[in-house]
């Protein structure tokens, strides 16, 4: 599933490509993809006409704001957008926003996971799904060490728990998460109220520059993720611990371990992260 990095930066080659222009036409394939409103006639008619004129992001969300709406789009496990000239429909492309420029912007879902919610603009953050995302851990001040202390405090549950849940801290997913945990030497399954206060700052300090260092190259492409230009991204030749079971600790030489935490596959160093 796409991360925080990967959609931001999907966000951004979206925003080239598509900001300015005005949406024609809007077709519907896949109809369960379309949450609100619960007509996919009636999302494809508010739509029409339209004008994308920014495109934002929360958490892992996708938010194109238009001239009356604004279009909330997540993309689950495979979804991906692609923009560029009218070609005929593939079986994995769900939703078609054909543009008066001549182009369209493709939604393509092999999973058919994704959702989109469509919202009077300013309407957007009030509702589901948004309404319920905590801060986030990029650009966002409310994400702070004492936000991660209080958070941790209250809960008996596993530290990766805490972070994967996303109504405590919205965009950290599996990849991320397991690649902090190991920058702060802490083992994804303590219990989240038993860390110091040192743990918790760094722990802090390690989630925003792993998340800002991915941001940067792009996000990681461990399997199918590309951006909106069909580009991969590069982080992933800097995982230190997500994936690489088996394989040499960099820090002490000690095999990488994969584990099942809060039902999530889970990389460690038994020696590293020791405590």
């Amino acid at each position: 599933m796409p991360e925080l990095p990967e959609v931001e930066t999907i966000r951004k080659t979206l925003a080239m490509q598509t900001i300015g222009k005005e949406i024609e036409a809007v077709e519907v394939y896949w109809p369960r993809i379309i949450q609100e409103p619960a007509d996919p006639d009636a999302f494809c008619l508010q739509l029409q006409n339209q004008t994308i004129h920014h495109i934002g992001r929360r958490g892992k969300f996708l938010i194109f704001y238009l001239d009356d709406v604004a279009l909330v789009s997540h993309l689950r496990m495979e979804g991906k957008y692609e923009c560029g000239p009218i070609e005929e429909r593939d079986k994995h492309t769900h939703v078609r926003f054909f543009l008066k420029s001549g182009e369209e912007l493709r939604y393509k879902d092999v999973r058919k996971f994704g959702t989109m919610h469509l919202f009077p603009k300013g309407e957007e953050q009030k509702a589901l799904p948004l309404s319920q995302l905590g801060p986030e851990p990029y650009q966002d001040p409310a994400f702070t060490p004492t936000y991660l202390r209080e958070i941790c405090q209250k809960t008996t549950r596993h530290i990766k728990t805490v972070l994967l849940d996303q109504k405590a801290i919205a965009g950290l997913g599996n990849i991320y998460v397991d690649e902090a945990l190991y920058q702060a030497k802490i083992r994804p399954d303590r219990t989240a109220a038993s860390l110091s206060n040192e743990e918790v700052r760094m722990l802090h300090e390690k989630i925003v520059t792993t998340i800002e260092n991915a941001v940067q190259k792009g996000g990681s492409t461990v399997r199918s993720y590309v951006n909106g230009r069909g580009e991969a991204g590069k982080f992933q030749l800097e995982l230190l611990v997500y994936g690489r079971k088996g394989q040499p600790c960099y820090q002490c030489g000690k095999e990488i371990v994969r584990t099942v935490v809060a039902n999530r596959g889970t990389h460690y160093c038994p020696v590293c992260q020791s405590k």
